[in-house]
Order: C-alpha cells, then structure tokens, then sequence
C-alpha cells in the first residue's frame, strides 16, 4: 500500500519541483528585464538633455562649434607603426597596393 501510494505520488511531486524551479528562472528573468528596462529609461532621460546630447555628439562624431578648432592627435600605434607607416596613408591607394603586392611577392620568394 505504501508503494503504491509513493509511486503515485512521484510523478506529480517532480512535477511540482519543476514547475517550481521554472517559476524561479522565470521571476529571475523577469527582474533581469525590469532592470534593464530601468537602464533604458535613464538613458532615454539624459539623451533628452541637450548638453548630454551636445557632449556625446562631440565625443562620437567629433563636432565642434562654430568658431572652434578640432584637432585629431595620430600618435604612434601601439604595435610600433612608424612614420613612414602614417605617410602611406597620404599616397594613393593603388600605390599602397602595389606596395604590398611587392612585399608579398619578395617574402613568397625568400
């Protein structure tokens, strides 16, 4: 009589225990997506704010004012590219391309 009863009654209790755990990751979910939401509106909020816009728009697009002067600092890249290395970015793009079919054609012979 036992057995039976615990073998009835295992079906609807892992049933239960499922359905449990479900709600859970569902509640979790849930206030994952309110705080985001949350985010969202105070993003919303500051990009009403016309300085706000006014300093990312300068900061993104680099725009600047009338009357201003806007400068682009090139410094040298971190991987040690040279000068000569920023000058080719001055010279036609063919001939960069021919520059670096030489370079391939000398380093596929060596």
């Amino acid at each position: 009589m036992v057995c039976s009863l615990v073998v009835a009654l295992a079906y609807p209790m892992r049933q239960y225990v499922s359905q449990r755990a479900d709600v859970a990751d569902l509640e979790q979910e849930q206030e994952e997506t309110r705080q985001r939401v949350e985010r969202l509106r105070d993003l919303k909020a500051r990009w009403q704010d016309d300085a706000y816009a006014e300093q990312e728009i300068r900061r993104r697009l680099h725009y600047v004012m009338p009357g201003e002067t806007g400068y682009i600092v090139v410094d040298q890249d971190p991987d040690g590219k040279s000068r000569t290395d920023l000058e080719a970015a001055d010279r036609p793009w063919y001939s960069n391309v021919w520059d670096g079919v030489d370079k391939s054609d000398a380093a596929a012979t060596q």
